[in-house]
């Protein structure tokens, strides 16, 4: 089994990072391939960043569709979710975004979870995912720890900042689980749960969990309606590689 961890922004320390988040719960004989796009932002804390980063991560999927060994499964690596329906349309394999996986994971932890994520300004499009994978009855609050995407790996102060911020939120909420709101905090998922006495789920993890669930069960996606592949057409100037 194959499954390819696309991290949709440019910084590869980051996709390393998160490529062995996933391979440390990946069953014996799944490959586990992290991918950092051929464009796209260094880090992704705004709408533009994300609408900027969806042609990269969408070419990956295209090259390894395309490739002489597809992935079985894609994983979008960034809170946001982005582009997860378009990456639908163009795979033959399951496609989840980390935030998608997380989410339903936590759901089953308890009555209610909360939501830690980077900066506040991110948190209506944290909202706006609650709300569209049927999530708004049982996550009780998002918060923000304020430290931007890149900063989680040089700030010294990192953990013990999300380790605050995550009890904080446990006992402002009355939550039952913790949902962190970014790829780039997936190694420190387990310290925190340890230190705060409350499960905390980390999105690459639980959708790699899934992808494996699904390709184990021979599923793949329904290649009609909606979803289907786009129809063909011309696109132009930067975007004429992706036109059919």
């Amino acid at each position: 089994m194959l499954i390819s961890v696309i991290n949709p922004n440019t910084t590869v320390s980051m996709t390393d990072q998160i490529a062995a988040a996933a391979r440390s719960v990946a069953a014996p004989g799944t490959e586990i391939v992290g991918v950092t796009p051929t464009m796209g932002p260094a880090s992704i804390e705004s709408h533009y960043d994300e609408a900027l980063a969806v042609p990269g991560l969408l070419d990956a999927i295209i090259r390894s569709e395309r490739g002489d060994k597809p992935a079985d499964g894609y994983l979008l690596a960034c809170f946001g979710d982005p582009g997860l329906d378009a990456a639908r349309e163009v795979s033959s394999a399951p496609v989840i975004g980390i935030a998608e996986a997380a989410m339903h994971a936590a759901s089953l932890l308890g009555r209610g979870f909360s939501v830690v994520t980077t900066l506040g300004r991110t948190i209506g499009r944290a909202e706006e995912l609650v709300d569209r994978y049927g999530m708004s009855k049982v996550c009780r609050g998002i918060h923000a720890c304020e430290i931007p995407v890149l900063e989680l790996e040089s700030n010294p102060d990192t953990a013990a900042i999300l380790i605050e911020a995550c009890r904080s939120a446990a006992e402002e909420d009355g939550s039952d689980a913790i949902v962190l709101g970014c790829a780039g905090m997936a190694d420190l998922a387990q310290l925190i749960s340890e230190k705060i006495g409350v499960p905390v789920i980390d999105g690459v993890a639980a959708g790699t969990l899934l992808l494996q669930s699904l390709v184990t069960m021979r599923v793949r996606p329904n290649a009609t309606g909606e979803l289907a592949s786009p129809p063909a057409k011309t696109y132009t100037g930067i975007l004429s590689p992706f036109g059919s």
